[in-house]
């Protein structure tokens, strides 16, 4: 199985080293000097890493027969691709190559269908799943242990638990509640004003024949409270 490991960047000094933009975990094995990578477009490809160091938080590799900035930068852009056995996993536990979280199906806890992994975007923070929905939408998940409880690989799913406004239905469940809220507070402080005008009314009348003092009836008011959830941050899921 062919898996993208590495996007080439712009050319560095002028020696034939580039800035590479690394999509895998491990690239001290995907990206070690001597490994042979195929490449996209093919026509650059396959290249051979004669070496590799970190410069500023980023790695430069320089390929055998590159040798100048001219040969360096014609390789801008060009995708990096290894060779991968299938049922290889990771070394460490709970984590997982791109393509075996690729289509699996995502549900919450109490089972509703969120949609399909079509995706798995690495950024620097955090890895995040490119959910397709039944509509054709799409939804990004934070690949944290708060957020994706678990992965199921004979299962072929990931079971969520979002939070309210992660996913639209349940932003949608989320403010109809807090509007049932809001509304039965309403008719509770509307019952509360129309007592306590029935009350006012009738010291009015004593006042009116000087037999009592003036009462003035003060309705209440109901707030409906929103309730938030957070959510922490686990360590990420890897890919490749």
């Amino acid at each position: 199985m062919q898996l993208v490991v590495a996007r080439i960047g712009r050319a560095h000094g002028i020696k034939g080293d580039v800035t590479v933009e690394v999509r895998t975990d491990e690239p001290e094995l995907r990206l070690a000097p001597g490994a042979v990578l195929a490449t996209d477009p093919a026509s650059t490809g396959p290249l051979t890493i004669a070496t590799g160091r970190v410069h500023s938080g980023r790695l430069l590799l320089r390929f055998e027969g590159v040798a100048d900035r001219t040969a360096a930068e014609a390789l801008r852009n060009t995708l990096l691709i290894a060779e991968v056995d299938p049922e290889e996993l990771p070394e460490e536990e709970d984590e997982y190559y791109d393509h075996q979280l690729i289509d699996l199906d995502v549900v919450t806890r109490d089972g509703v269908e969120v949609g399909r992994i079509t995706e798995i975007s690495h950024l620097p923070s955090q890895d995040l799943f490119i959910v397709e929905r039944a509509d054709g939408s799409e939804v990004m998940i934070p690949f944290v242990q708060e957020i994706v409880v678990e992965i199921d690989l004979e299962e072929q799913r990931a079971v969520v638990d979002p939070p309210p406004g992660l996913i639209d239905d349940r932003a949608e469940i989320a403010s109809s509640r807090d509007a049932e809220a809001g509304e039965a507070a309403e008719t509770g402080a509307a019952a509360e004003t129309g007592a306590a005008g029935a009350n006012g009314g009738g010291a009015d009348e004593e006042d009116a024949d000087g037999r009592g003092d003036l009462a003035v009836g003060d309705g209440g008011r109901g707030d409906g409270a929103d309730g938030n959830g957070g959510r922490g941050d686990r360590a990420e899921g890897d890919d490749h």
